[in-house]
């Protein structure tokens, strides 16, 4: 009986022994099999490495004003018979916006003018008794005063008709009315707003640093909300004498043609003044770039061995650099990086140092300096 219960417990113990071999050299090999295992290379698209020129540009926020802006206001007291404009029209210089009474006004200019032919009649013969020595040289002289006076009593009455028939002092587009039929108009009352659109003007400040970079003439870019993707082009035409003393910064004016009246007076936008110099820059696409806290970098892809499989393939390389300016779809690197070199161009963040790749730039995007995007 105890033979046979010894004899059960070692033929335990053996297949216990057994099992544990098989397991242990199972691990070995899915151990050997994990040392051994190279993932497979991911698929990436390139672009390389280019030297170009890019123009040189000092930007700036600027606010548009109006060449000509007024808020037309009436000059003398009186009330408003007629209203000859609608909000926000074009006009032209000249047109009536505004009649004030001028029932007395006119009342009172056929006796004034009655008075003003009386006294040139009075005058005639004044001079012609005075060159016979008939009249003196004071009753004369009483005789042209008072045909001078009498003119000039018309010509006050003609002056206050036409201030109180107010008309556009240039020609552009209007605001909304600020006044109502049949109301009195103080003094100084505001009618409706008149702003010449087109050109524009646009006001913007540079560093002093900067100054001597400036020229009456000079190229400028203009780009916005409301202008979309397009960009308008015009031309710096003045350059104040003076320097803000708290800022330090020289305030520029640009015009620029506002066809279609896109832009209005108070708008701002991106003004970008072109220089003539040019400048040498390393432009790679700026999907290319991992951005991170502590530093910029890219994947370059190099020809190398690979150290398990022993085999001759393409790897990334993580390359820190330093950024500089952007165009459009591009970004300037200013050290990290040689020209002719290439670089992952998408899906960066997905990627490792040391990682195996092939490249397909079958459906790799277009870079473009000024891109326009379609409106999908």
């Amino acid at each position: 009986m105890k033979k046979r219960i010894i004899f059960a417990i070692v033929a335990v113990v053996l297949i216990i022994a057994v099992l544990a071999g098989i397991k242990t050299l199972q691990i070995r090999s899915m151990i050997a099999s994990g040392k051994k295992f190279v993932p497979p290379a991911e698929t990436v698209t390139t672009a390389a490495v280019k030297s170009e020129s890019w123009e040189t540009a000092l930007g700036s926020t600027g606010t548009l004003t109006a060449v000509q802006g007024v808020n037309v206001a009436a000059e003398t007291p009186g009330k408003v018979v007629k209203i000859a404009f609608e909000p926000g029209a074009a006009v032209r210089k000249g047109e009536l916006l505004i009649q004030q009474d001028t029932s007395s006004e006119e009342a009172q200019l056929p006796g004034a003018l009655s008075h003003v032919a009386l006294s040139r009649a009075n005058q005639k013969r004044a001079d012609q008794m005075f060159g016979e020595g008939i009249i003196s040289q004071a009753d004369h002289d009483l005789a042209v005063a008072n045909s001078a006076q009498s003119q000039s009593q018309v010509d006050t009455i003609r002056a206050t008709i036409a201030k109180k028939t107010i008309r556009a002092p240039f020609s552009g587009r209007l605001g909304l009315r600020l006044v109502n039929l049949g109301q009195m108009l103080r003094e100084g009352d505001q009618i409706v707003t008149l702003q010449a659109l087109d050109p524009i003007f646009v006001d913007f400040s540079l560093p002093q640093q900067q100054l001597s970079l400036l020229r009456i003439g000079q190229p400028l870019r203009l780009t916005g909300d409301a202008l979309g993707s397009e960009a308008l082009i015009g031309r710096i035409t003045a350059i104040t004498p003076l320097v803000d003393a708290d800022t330090r910064n020289v305030r520029i004016q640009g015009t620029v043609a506002n066809m279609g009246e896109r832009l209005r007076p108070g708008m701002f936008v991106n003004a970008s003044v072109g220089l003539p110099q040019k400048q040498k820059v390393l432009a790679i696409p700026a999907t290319a770039v991992l951005y991170a806290p502590y530093s910029d970098s890219v994947f370059v892809v190099e020809e190398k061995k690979d150290d398990k499989s022993a085999k001759q393939g393409l790897q990334l390389r993580q390359q820190f650099v330093r950024l500089g300016a952007k165009r459009g779809d591009f970004v300037a690197v200013t050290s990290g990086l040689k020209e002719g070199e290439t670089v992952v161009s998408s899906g960066v963040f997905k990627l490792r140092n040391g990682q195996a790749v092939t490249i397909d730039n079958k459906l790799s995007p277009e870079f473009k300096q000024a891109p326009k995007p379609e409106n999908n």
